[in-house]
């Protein structure tokens, strides 16, 4: 799918770039704000003010937590969990399951029973909603009855739960999504314990009562159901690996300026996890030789176009000629190398870097599941560390609201820096560049400045990274790369192959289609 945001963002002001950016998807907006605001500090060397960081802190991890969750829960349990199977659960066996793995407080016969006569109402009316599309009654489906109708409950427990804690993006950004407090140089909500227009005790206090939800939720309920479900599907620890190649741009600054940051940033090659490589953004760069845009050849991002040029064929699009150009997706490579991003990559460079809380979670869920550290390099290693990583973020967010409080109950409410604001203090030219870990992976915002205005702007997103199509060289991404070996079972439901790409958590932003080697379509998308 062709925006063109880059081209949009050319001659204007690059104070305004984050706010444009939100629009590169209708998913992932908040990660786009502080990618962009990230890029011009760089450029401009700004330093933002520590109350500042906390407060973006706690924006981009609540963000991630309920992603991670909805994630989990709406697009990607369906994979493993059969609906219909629940049907045929006993109430009573499902509540002592539930009761066995957590001491979450629905775990009872009658309200199991209360789920279970809204699906069969569900089913008897027609109207499966959420639960229409799937492949019920796969021979790829391994839950007992009781272990569907928990994972069913919680899916619905779900919806409410992240209406809830995302409301820390409407007292700290205004709206959810585009939140609308992002700031060049810091943010743009003030400190006044006297205010209520402002962050002062009483918005503090909420903050911390949704935080203590957010981790409740994960601790009781996601965390058990995501064990349990991985239980039954050890298998799974052997299939989707994919190109070994994982990177992480670090996130979370626990100091003002950003420099110092809580997950570590590196790179691993060939899943050798003794060696934890820099990450240096100039080795990045992007190939477009089959993909639908002027040029060939490798770019990085500084001198990189987004000039679309479409060579396909007119609908219905099955003589695309997959030995030149037959996607929107640019093959962006790390050191001409294919790199995998996401939670896997960032959970894989914590653990190798010796962050010792990545470890004691990792190594938990290993214990439990009864599997080594090679099984990380899989299709469920990719599921599990999405767990790990939201666990510890939900773990670790109650301490940056204290780290928040704490610093302007010493007085300093600074929330901006005007250091370089006027454009009359700016160079004449000046490049930059913005990451954030996202929840989907590694995010970077490249910047040229010339004359105060955006002279070019590029963006390499996660998905990029995991969905390019072959580079130059034949190389291919990561998403290609893990279905090579994958068992299916039925070809016209590829369950399987579902699995696998779900665990990536590809973005709804970016095109995928399913076609069989003559190029029938699996799926046919139609917009009204």
């Amino acid at each position: 799918m062709f925006r063109g945001i880059e081209k949009i963002l050319q001659g204007r002001d690059p104070r305004d770039a984050w706010y444009f950016t939100q629009r590169f998807c209708g998913v992932c907006t908040t990660v786009h704000s502080i990618a962009s605001i990230r890029a011009v500090e760089n450029a401009l060397n700004i330093t933002v003010p520590y109350n500042a960081e906390m407060i973006r802190n706690l924006i981009i991890g609540i963000q991630l937590v309920q992603d991670h969750v909805i994630h989990f829960y709406h697009l990607h349990a369906l994979d493993w969990v059969d609906i219909t199977s629940a049907l045929k659960a006993d109430p009573a066996k499902t509540a002592a399951l539930a009761a066995s793995i957590s001491p979450w407080p629905l775990n009872s016969p009658t309200y199991f029973k209360e789920v279970q006569d809204k699906l069969k109402a569900f089913v008897g009316k027609g109207r499966l909603g959420p639960f229409a599309n799937a492949y019920w009654g796969h021979p790829a489906y391994k839950l007992p009855p009781e272990a569907n109708l928990m994972a069913t409950a919680h899916y619905l427990e779900a919806l409410d739960w992240q209406r809830e804690v995302i409301k820390i993006h409407a007292i700290l950004g205004s709206k959810n999504p585009h939140p609308q407090t992002f700031l060049v140089g810091g943010m743009a909500i003030p400190i006044d314990p006297n205010s209520q227009n402002a962050i002062n005790a009483d918005k503090l206090a909420e903050i911390g009562e949704l935080l203590k939800k957010a981790k409740t939720f994960v601790e009781q309920v996601y965390i058990p159901d995501l064990l349990a479900v991985a239980s039954f599907y050890k298998e799974w620890a052997g299939i989707g690996a994919g190109i070994g190649n994982y990177m992480s741009y670090g996130e979370y600054p626990q100091e003002a300026g950003g420099k110092k940051l809580w997950f570590p940033a590196g790179i691993i090659l060939n899943r050798d996890l003794s060696k934890v490589h820099p990450v240096d953004h100039q080795k990045i760069a992007e190939y477009v030789d089959h993909s639908w845009y002027d040029g060939s050849g490798k770019h990085h991002p500084w001198d990189g176009s987004t000039e679309a040029h479409y060579t396909g064929p007119n609908p219905p699009y099955d003589l695309i000629d997959t030995n030149g150009k037959y996607s929107w997706v640019k093959s962006p490579r790390y050191d001409d190398k294919a790199m995998e991003v996401g939670p896997l990559a960032k959970m894989l460079v914590a653990y190798a870097s010796g962050h010792a809380p990545t470890k004691a979670a990792v190594d938990m869920v290993l214990t439990q599941l009864g599997v080594g550290p090679e099984a990380l390099f899989s299709t469920l290693g990719r599921t599990a560390a999405r767990g790990i990583e939201t666990l510890l973020v939900a773990q670790e967010l109650p301490k940056w609201l204290g780290m928040l409080t704490a610093n302007i109950g010493r007085g300093d409410y600074a929330i901006t820096s005007n250091e370089k604001w006027d454009p009359e203090t700016w160079p004449k030219e000046a490049a930059g560049y913005g990451f954030h870990d996202a929840p989907r992976g590694a995010l970077g915002h490249w910047i040229r400045i010339k004359e105060r205005q955006i002279l070019n702007y590029q963006a390499v997103v996660p998905s990029t990274w995991n969905a390019s199509p072959r580079d130059a060289k034949g190389q291919m991404g990561a998403y290609e790369a893990s279905l090579v070996g994958t068992p299916i079972a039925d070809p016209a439901k590829p369950l399987e192959i579902l699995r696998t790409i779900h665990s990536f958590d590809p973005c709804l932003a970016c095109a995928v289609h399913v076609v069989d080697p003559e190029g029938n379509e699996f799926i046919n998308v139609k917009v009204s």
